[in-house]
């Protein structure tokens, strides 16, 4: 199990609240501790032991078992009858199913049939279904489908882990988004204080007019309202971001306010190898539990294909008197106890109904396979262009960025110069900071972006 830093063991700690310098939450740090104790996480891994206990359950259908039998009745001191029988039955992955049995009676009035010698009688014999059940009857079709369904709780897992990942990388960047926002409309509010200031001591000297104190009052009153905005979607992010944080002993955490996200900047969530994605479509999870339904569908089928065939059961008995060796063995003599039993229905229409429906289903889910892999294949394209296009877009704001912070600077050097006007430094800044503002969200896009590729591919938190 991977642990996160020192730091973090101390910081997360229910009601920990200390750290007054910021401390960086990393995103690799973060989705580190989302992976090993989030409850879905946890829950995802119980998925398997379900998948366990269901195969031991169709085991079970193979277990040998003992039974035995007492029939016995006494009346004015005379016993009319004291049948006795023990034996145990053990089914086979062959059809087969083997028995042994000992009998013992005695009695007045006990039928010539059930009469035995009087050491009781021993039998070893076998019934085999030679029509209907002689491929697959209900224990073995049981039996591979609860393997399938166990194969199936481990694309499930995935699936759910997969799930899971994109809605924390979600949850992280969003967060990071709102407060690289929350550092823009800071500076903001920091710079018209500093102006308003500077020109309210020029009003004083008798170097400006009143009315410019009056606009750069103004201009700090509506950041500061936009720093409430701000400050208020931060809030809402971290509440999110909480719903993923949560100990080892599963308690849930509430992120420190010192606590920030790393720059959106700084990470680099690397290049697409589009073609390589495009290969592990194949093995998507969600292909994968469709595959799964259709070799359940089929073990369905082929069972629902053999209750055609008649029913044929054929049963044979060796009886002995003792194992004392193989001279005593009764196969050895001409003792033995036989049966057959034939029977059909006329019909057949609930029979052949079950392996219509089945057939249905079969056709059913194979549509479904194939839609979903084109959507899958869809989107990952999708998805890869959208990465792609916001790169372009990022390289271009750059540039945009660079452009309206050379004209900041120009029109303050021109203001402080007499040449320019307050309206103008602030048009440019209000330009400026909503290009920031924009940066930031193309940078959420593209991180959030690069992990949608992933999971269209199939992938999530192996290897971050």
């Amino acid at each position: 199990m991977r642990f996160l830093s020192l730091f973090f063991s101390c910081v997360f700690a229910a009601g920990c609240g200390i750290g007054h310098a910021q401390e960086v939450l990393t995103y690799n740090d973060f989705m580190a501790w989302v992976q090993d104790y989030h409850p879905v996480a946890r829950q995802a891994e119980l998925t398997l032991d379900l998948g366990e206990q269901e195969l031991r359950m169709a085991r079970g259908g193979f277990d040998p078992f003992v039974f035995g039998n007492l029939d016995q009745k006494q009346f004015k001191n005379t016993e009319y009858y004291n049948k006795q029988e023990a034996g145990i039955s053990v089914p086979t992955l062959a059809g087969v199913e083997l028995l042994g049995l000992v009998e013992r009676n005695t009695g007045t009035y006990l039928s010539s049939e059930n009469q035995v010698p009087d050491n009781g009688l021993f039998a070893v014999g076998a019934a085999v279904n030679l029509g209907k059940g002689l491929l697959i009857d209900q224990r073995r079709a049981s039996l591979q489908q609860a393997k399938i369904y166990a194969q199936a709780t481990e694309a499930e897992r995935i699936q759910v882990l997969n799930d899971l990942y994109l809605q924390a990388v979600e949850a992280y960047w969003k967060w990071a988004g709102a407060h690289a926002n929350l550092m823009v409309r800071e500076e903001g509010l920091r710079l018209a204080s500093i102006r308003f200031e500077g020109i309210k001591s020029s009003f004083e000297q008798g170097d400006l007019p009143a009315i410019d104190t009056v606009e750069a009052y103004t201009q700090v009153l509506s950041r500061e309202i936009q720093l409430q905005k701000a400050q208020n979607t931060y809030f809402n992010r971290t509440q999110d971001l909480n719903v993923y944080l949560w100990d080892m002993d599963q308690n849930p955490l509430v992120i420190d306010p010192e606590i920030v996200p790393q720059q959106l900047e700084g990470y680099v969530p690397g290049l697409i190898d589009a073609q390589a994605f495009r290969e592990l479509i194949a093995r998507h999870p969600e292909l994968q539990l469709l595959d799964y339904d259709l070799d359940h569908l089929e073990i369905e089928r082929r069972y629902k294909a053999e209750q055609l065939k008649p029913v044929v059961k054929l049963k044979y008995n060796f009886l002995t008197e003792n194992f004392g060796g193989l001279e005593g063995i009764g196969f050895m003599e001409n003792n033995y106890k036989f049966g057959i039993q034939v029977s059909s229905p006329l019909f057949l229409r609930k029979e052949r109904g079950g392996l219509g429906l089945t057939k249905t289903k079969i056709a059913m889910v194979s549509n479904k396979r194939e839609l979903k892999s084109q959507q899958l294949r869809a989107k990952l394209e999708q998805g890869i262009t959208d990465y792609q296009v916001l790169n372009q877009q990022i390289a271009t704001f750059r540039n945009n960025i660079s452009g309206l912070e050379r004209l900041v600077e120009g029109e303050r050097v021109k203001f402080e110069l007499g040449e320019s006007s307050l309206f103008l430094i602030n048009a440019r800044e209000t330009s400026l900071f909503d290009a920031l503002l924009v940066n930031n969200s193309l940078f959420v896009d593209k991180n959030i972006a690069f992990s949608k590729v992933r999971t269209s591919a199939g992938l999530g938190f192996e290897g971050l």
